[in-house]
């Protein structure tokens, strides 16, 4: 099996996205994974992800690629990453906390 990567999360995240549970959500999320930097925004029903950063986003999250691949995947409790410093987020944290919605995003 291939090892998974943060690029196959992110550009696997349009595929999945359920815009019947975003309903009217619309944010702009930065992620930072040390020199990897990502950004996913939600906006009338459509889901983007860019390579890169936006200075406009209502939220960063800032943690390793291990640690997020391993709370994708299952192996890591968000929770337990939070509370241990291994994931650090600034902003809105509603919109941090929306993205675990499990309808947001299929599992295929």
């Amino acid at each position: 099996m291939a090892e998974i990567t943060i690029r196959d999360i992110f550009e696997a995240m349009p595929k999945r996205f359920n815009p019947e549970a975003a309903g009217a959500w619309n944010t702009t999320v930065q992620f930072h994974f040390g020199d990897d930097d990502w950004v996913l925004s939600v906006n009338e029903g459509t889901c983007t992800v860019n390579q890169g950063t936006n200075d406009n986003a209502s939220a960063t999250i800032n943690t390793n690629a291990d640690t997020w691949i391993g709370m994708i995947t299952g192996d890591v409790n968000p929770m337990q990453a939070f509370m241990s410093g291994q994931i650090k987020i600034a902003g809105n944290m509603a919109d941090v906390m929306k993205l675990q919605d499990t309808r947001l995003f299929s599992k295929n």
